[in-house]
This record gives structure tokens, sequence and C-alpha cells, in this order.
């Protein structure tokens, strides 16, 4: 045993087994890191055999301080929490990471100086952004009241419907062309580069960006027709390109991609990112036959060379290349063995991918747009109770009588609780009957029947709002398993899923008894090459606890009782992993659960679980109640202001349909702010440490069913950070965010000049089986969150330090100011970090 008061620390000016202050002697290195954990653990000695977790009873929390107050002792050398859990007694953790003396490391990278603007700029830049978005949207909304309105004149069902696919093929056409055109016309063509947020430059950049991800193209990803759509863009699009993606690249003419090369869903290649206050564009290649796999992040001044591959939840960070033929996985991505088995070609050639992109846009053009147009005239001139309301039949009432309020109540509820009903009710029958077309283990070709019932299928059984409405309760599981989930038999626990829950096919997926599942989990059960796919199961074994935002592959090498923590790398290869955990990408071994996690175990017990599921399960109801009445009310109020302005003829009632259609985006906002703060008592959260069945985490559950990703419509505007400054977080001035969400909006704090990528993500919170945890994370000044970084509970940046792309900071972490921070579990950068040119004139 060590007692830690028997230990000389570097102040005392002793020189014992020192070289130049730095401990090099292995019986010193552990004395003082048992000095240091002692004080953590708050105890007098530390055992130097003793495993961290399984006998000194610690946690990753109580480690990441132990990390963070080792990193500030210049005589030690650092340690990594991958460090700690792959050594895990003092004794194994000195001999790993000590030796003769300090390695001759370069100087760890500094993040780049916040590139400073004055407050002035900043909202002057807000208040033009704020004028052209109002005057786009009062643009549109006049276009669309002149069109109804022309629609409705015509005179029988045909004239209505040939004036529908008019005027509805011309709108398309003519939102699809406009930002192809603004780009050209702005910007011109995108080159390497950078430029201070908040100046003209990038006034121009975020006009481009709006429009481009705005375009009623998004709707095509996975079709022929997106990617002539991204070559209309300047993108140097090979043929054979299939592309599933919804992160729609912005700069690019900086996109190269070679023939018969696949992007999966949720990547990122972006092309450019947000960093210390300035915009940096570069290029992303990629040569062909590449694979790009599930929630990967392509950073700019990247390449993947012909036949390369990157694992799903991979990243490859700035100067990253793979070479051809290699495959990489990671974050950032290394060299690995072979992935996931490749999908065997089928025939699709060119005029197979012509043919259905040509039938696609038919469809668009005389089918679902004139529903859109003319299906909502022809509901309304059919219909006697929504007649009275839109003022269609001879005899309305005006919008000073009672009885416009009544019909509209009328409409509002038979609408919005239809839609409930039946969509639950269709989405648990009709994707069955299609389900029939699409075999498992079967190879289809691209672009025909069975690979539109297959995106059919996954699109409409992903619809969040359902999921949103039974997560986190009892009522997941039956939902999920009327959608087509294997999840008999189910051990209930009331928070079995949670309300981010995403699937290729429904009906190949597995989820043993015992599991729980946090929010964010995408089960990959489809595999893509340039001219197949295949639909394969994806099983989830038993008793496992899985994370926040994971990738889980058909082909997974875990079995049961596993825990796969936050941001994991789900291994394809190698052994079954079993009774263990996983953390990391690329994963390693961790343990299971740590006594602080079993704590609460006692009240899963036969006698106690019935009892408190109970409690649970009513206030569960009450939260899908709240849930569906805010809903509603909101309908109810769009109802009454759309229906107010439809009714209105001539040039002022087109002016007020345009008036109409800015406010209710505004409305909007306030409304879902509100609704928060009146669930929260307008107090903020308190950190917890409790049972899933307390009172204080249901309040979290309640909070997460709030759409607030409805926000991101703000991103890269000063009323983003506004949004969440009304909701309670504490956000400073100048704040840039592009596409950041925070999970627990009171517990985070952000700084001034803070620089927030698209897909970040401030997690104050974590849930391992029956046990919550919440606690504040703080951001100070300056610091930069890469694209899809993640940031956990209890953790604090220092000023001006960077979070590379897709990393992941683990609860408890003490970043110092100016750090450069990368990987997945986060550690200090040793190199010198990527420099960019000057911004060309």
């Amino acid at each position: 045993m060590v007692r830690s008061a028997g230990i000389s620390t570097p102040e005392t000016g002793t020189s014992e087994n020192r070289n130049n202050g730095y401990v090099d002697s292995p019986a010193a290195l552990q004395t003082h890191f048992a000095d240091v954990l002692a004080q953590v653990l708050q105890t007098d000695q530390v055992a130097l055999d003793r495993d961290f977790f399984k006998e000194l009873g610690a946690n990753s929390l109580v480690m990441a301080q132990f990390c963070a107050r080792v990193r500030k002792r210049t005589d030690l050398p650092s340690v990594s929490i991958k460090d700690i859990y792959q050594h895990p007694t003092i004794r194994s953790l000195a001999a790993a990471v000590g030796g003769a003396g300090p390695e001759p490391v370069p100087e760890p990278a500094q993040a780049d100086a916040p590139a400073r603007t004055s407050t002035c700029r900043y909202m002057l830049c807000g208040a033009v952004q704020l004028l052209l978005f109002v005057g786009y949207v009062f643009v549109v909304g006049l276009v669309a009241a002149r069109g109804y309105h022309w629609v409705a004149a015509g005179q029988g069902a045909l004239r209505i419907y040939l004036r529908s696919v008019l005027f509805g093929g011309a709108g398309f056409v003519a939102l699809c062309a406009f930002p192809i055109a603004a780009k050209w016309i702005l910007v011109g063509r995108w080159k390497p580069g950078e430029f201070p947020l908040w100046g003209l430059t990038y006034l121009r950049f975020w006009i481009v960006r709006v429009l481009v991800r705005a375009n009623p193209m998004f709707f095509f990803v996975g079709n022929p027709l997106y990617v002539l759509y991204l070559r209309c863009l300047g993108a140097r699009i090979g043929s054979g390109v299939t592309i599933l993606s919804r992160r729609i690249p912005v700069c690019t003419d900086l996109l190269t991609i070679g023939a018969d090369t696949v992007l999966r869903k949720e990547s990122f290649f972006l092309c450019y990112r947000a960093q210390a206050g300035r915009i940096q564009t570069g290029r992303v290649t990629l040569g062909s036959n590449v694979v790009i796999g599930e929630k990967t992040v392509l950073d700019i001044d990247t390449s993947v060379g012909d036949g390369g591959r990157l694992g799903h939840a991979s990243s490859l960070h700035s100067g990253q290349r793979v070479p051809g033929g290699e495959y990489w996985h990671g974050s950032p991505a290394q060299r690995a063995h072979t992935g996931a088995a490749a999908v065997p070609p089928a025939r699709c050639g060119t005029a197979r991918r012509a043919a259905y992109g040509l039938v696609t846009l038919l469809q668009v053009l005389f089918v679902v747009v004139p529903l859109a147009v003319g299906g909502s005239y022809m509901l309304l001139a059919t219909s006697p109770a929504i007649a009275h309301v839109v003022g269609t039949q001879a005899v309305s009432p005006g919008i000073t009588s009672p009885r416009f309020y009544t019909d509209a109540l009328r409409v509002s509820l038979l609408v919005f609780f239809g839609f409930v009903v039946l969509g639950t009710a269709a989405l648990c029958t009709l994707p069955r009957l299609l389900n029939r077309l699409v075999k498992p283990d079967t190879v289809y070709p691209l672009y025909g029947l069975h690979y539109s019932v297959h995106r059919t299928i996954a699109r409409t059984t992903n619809i969040k709002f359902f999921k949103r409405l039974f997560g986190d309760s009892s009522y997941i599981v039956h939902y999920l398993k009327g959608l087509g989930y294997k999840l008999s038999p189910v051990q209930q626990t009331g928070s079995n899923f949670g309300t981010e829950v995403e699937h290729d096919s429904p009906f190949h997926s597995t989820v043993g008894t015992g599991t729980m599942v946090a929010d964010g989990l995408s089960v990959v059960n489809a595999d893509f090459s340039s001219t197949s796919f295949r639909i394969s199961r994806a099983t989830i074994g038993r008793d496992n606890f899985i994370g926040n935002n994971i990738a889980f592959p058909a082909g997974a090498r875990t079995g049961d009782n596993c825990l796969l923590a936050t941001k994991v790398m789900v291994p394809l290869e190698g052994r079954v992993h079993e009774g263990v955990g996983l953390l990391g990408s690329p994963p390693f071994e961790i343990p299971r659960s740590v006594e602080r996690d079993s704590r609460f175990d006692h009240l899963l017990s036969r006698e106690e679980l019935p009892r408190h599921l109970a409690v649970k399960n009513r206030y569960n109801l009450a939260t899908m109640g709240l849930f569906l009445g805010a809903g509603w009310l909101y309908f109810f109020a769009v109802t009454i202001l759309g229906t107010a302005t439809i009714a209105a003829r001539g040039t002022a009632g087109s002016v007020m349909v345009a008036v109409s259609a800015a406010l209710t985006l505004v409305f909007t906002a306030f409304y879902l702010i509100l609704v928060e703060r009146l669930v929260t008592r307008f107090r903020p959260l308190r950190p917890q440490l409790c049972s899933i069945y307390h009172q204080d985490f249901w309040l979290h559950e309640r909070l997460w069913k709030l759409p607030v990703e409805y926000f991101h419509v703000f991103n890269g505007t000063p009323f983003k950070p506004l949004a969440w400054r009304l909701m309670g977080a504490r956000v400073g001035k100048r704040v840039f965010d592009d596409g950041c969400y925070l999970t627990d909006r009171t517990l985070a704090t952000i700084g001034d000049d803070c620089t927030l990528n698209l897909g970040s993500r401030i997690q104050c919170h974590s849930q391992e089986d029956g046990t919550f945890k919440s606690d504040h994370s703080t951001l100070h000044t300056g610091v930069t969150l890469g694209v899809a970084a993640h940031v956990h509970y209890g953790v604090t940046m220092g000023e001006g330090a960077t979070l590379a792309p897709d990393s992941f900071l683990m609860k408890g972490e003490e970043v110092p100011a100016g750090a450069r921070w990368h990987g997945n579990p986060a550690t200090q950068t040793k190199t010198a970090g990527h420099r960019y040119p000057a911004p060309t004139p």
C-alpha cells in the first residue's frame, strides 16, 4: 500500500529519479500516480495492483478527472482514458506510459486563434439575413397564393388537374433551378481558402448554403437525379455514383467523386468547415469504386484512392489520404483489415439509371405536385365543414364569427388526430405488404421495383413524429413490433428505446431480451454497391445497453451482455464480444459496468419493478398527452392563420398569404420555446445521479420529445444562439452555430465567439442501464466544435480550444486553453495542425 502523505511533489524541490524535473523511475512514477489517484478518490492510500474499476470503485468520470490532474503535472507523462482502460492498475499504467525519460515529441498542436468580430458587424449581418429570409418567404408565399387562386378558378376536376400540373411543375422547376443560378451568380466556382464569419463573403456563402439545402432536390437523395443536381452545382462526379447521404455538400466545385462510388447514409462531405471564427473550404476527393460507410465524416483536404473503403462511424481528418484498395476505419481513420463483405454486382447501366430518374420526375410532375396543389383545393371544395372555414361555399363565416373558430377547431381535430390514428395503422400494415417483394440475403439491382419498395419502406417507417410520440416509454416496443422489429420476448423497463431510432428495414432488425437502447441508434441492415443492394438481418444480443449515436451493422461481432458506449464503432471482425463494454473508434474493451451504475439495480427486482414501472407508465402517458396536446394546439393555431388568409382574394389576399407564411415561421419558434419553458416551469435543470424510475429522469424524457431540430432553420445566423438562450442555455455573444444540437439546454454553457459546426452535439447527460447521470458542460470563449463532434456531460473546454471533426469528448474531461483534441475518445493532438492558404481575391 502507498500512502499519499509520504509522497514528495514537484514543488518540494527533490530530484530523486528525475531528469530535468521529469519523473523517469518506474517506482517513482507509480508513487506519483498513486498520489494523484488518492486525491481524486479522496482516500489516504491506493494499492498499486488494485483494479481501478473492479476493486477501487472508480468509474470513467473519476478516471477522467485523474487524467486531467496528471496532464497538469509537468513532471508526469500524459495519460489518456484509453490508457486507463487498457492498463487498469497503477503498476500496469506506469509501466505502459513511463520510460527512461520524456519522449522528444513535437509540441502539442495549438488551435487556431479565434478570429474576432465586432458585435455591430455580427448584428448587421443578422439583420441582412433576416431581411433576405423574410423576403424570400414573402415572394414564395405571394407566388403560391396567386397560383392557388388561379388553380381554384378552374372549372371541373380536369381543368383543376391541368392547372395544378402547369403551376406546380413550373414552381417545382423554379425552386430547383433558382439555387443553381444563385450559386453561379454569387460565387462562381468555389476555391480552397478561408474567410471570416459575418462579412460580405460569408453572407454570399450563407445565401448559397440555405438555397442549396432548401432545394426540393433534397427529396431525391438516393436517386440519379440528385447526382445530376450536384453536377449542375459544379461537382465533378463520374458515372454510376450512388449517394444516399442527406448531408448536402455546399462547396460543390471542391467535390470530386470517381465512377461507381457509393456514399452511405448520414456521411458528411461538406467541403467546408467553420474553424475559430472563419469558414475554411477545401477539397474532398474520392476515386473510383470507393465505398464510404454509415455515419462517417470527410473533413476538407481529404481523399480516398481507387477501390478504397472507409468503415462505419469513421472519419478522415484534414490531410489524411487513404491509398487505393485499402480499408480504413476509426476516428481519425487508420488502416485495418477487411470490413463488411462487398455486395455482388448486378446489371445497372446508364439506361436503367436514366429511366429511373425520368420515371421519378414524371411521378413528381404529374402525380405528387398536382395532389399537393390541386388536391388541397378539391378537399376544401368537397368537404362542407372545411369549406365553411376557407370560404369556398357561397355563405361562409368571417374571421370575427365564432363559427369560423369552431369550424377550424373541428378541422384541426379531425386532421391532426386522424393522422395520428390512421397513420399508426397504416405504418403497421402497408410496409408489411410491401416487404413481401424484398427478400433477405438476395441481391437486387439498384433503381428498379425492389429498390423503390425498399426506399419506400425505409422512409415511411422512419417518420420521426411517431417515434417521438412513443419513444422513452413502455409503448415504443409495441410500435416497433408493429413496424416489424423482432423483439419477443420483451423485458419491459419503460425505457427500452429512445425517441431517435433509425433502420434500413424494420423487418430484419432483431433486439434481444433485456436490451436497452438510447437515442441515435441506426440499424444498418442494407448493404450497397454501385449497382446493387442486399437486405440482411442485424441482431443485437440479449441484455445489451446501446449508447447514443451508434451505427449497428448486420454482421456485428457483439453478442449478449454488452455495453456499447456513446459513438462507438461496432466491430465487424474478430471474436464475438460478450460480457464486456466497447468504447471508441476503433473500439476497445472496457468494463461492462461499474459500482456506481449498479446502485439502483434493486429497483429492477421482481418485487420492485412492477410498482415503479406502473408509476413511470402513468407519467409517460401524461407526457404523450402533453406532446399530442401541444402538437394539436400548434396545428390549430396554424390552421386559423392559414385559412384566414387563403379565403382572401385579389392582391391584398395574396399579400396576406405571404405575410402569414413568414409569421408562421416566427410563431413556430416562439411556440416551441414557450412549451419547453412551461414544461420546466422556467427553472433550469439540475445535475442528477438517479434511477430511471425517478421523476427527475422522467422530466428529461419529456423534454427530449420536443422537436427542437426545427431551429436548424436558423443555422448560421445570430438567431440560432438567441433561440438556445431563450430556451435556457447560457450562450455568449457572437456565437456561430451551423447546426449544433443541445440535448439539455439549461445545463450547457457556451462562451463568447464559439464556433459550432454542423452535426455537433453537446449532451449533458448519460444513461447506462437503469442509471441516469447529468451535469453541466462548459465551453469557454472561442471554442470550436468540429463537424459531428460530440461533447459529453461534466466537460470543460478552455478558451480557444478545438475539438476535431467526429471526435468524442468523454464525460469529465478538461481540455486546456488553446489545445486541439481529436479522436474517439478524444485526446490532445501532438502534431501541428493543417494550415490553409490565404483567401483567394
